[in-house]
């Protein structure tokens, strides 16, 4: 069995939920996710995101999916 290897995109949640003094329970309900699936992508532990959801986090936020998701400076 091939040995997958881990992607390297970051997810920027926990700088932008501070930037607007929100926390991830209150994301959490007010897009209707549960905070433990948040906390994996927040925690960078994703594998993927529903597209219906990154827009969900990304019109709460009033960011970009590019603010949210980026590649590491290498």
């Amino acid at each position: 069995m091939p040995v997958e290897e881990p992607h390297r995109i970051v997810c920027h949640l926990d700088d932008l939920l501070a930037e607007r003094g929100m926390t991830l329970t209150a994301l959490a309900e007010s897009i209707d996710v549960t905070v433990v699936n948040l906390s994996v992508l927040k925690n960078n532990r994703a594998k993927a995101v529903r597209f219906s959801t990154l827009t969900a986090i990304c019109e709460a936020l009033g960011c970009t999916p590019g603010e949210l998701l980026g590649l590491p400076d290498d």
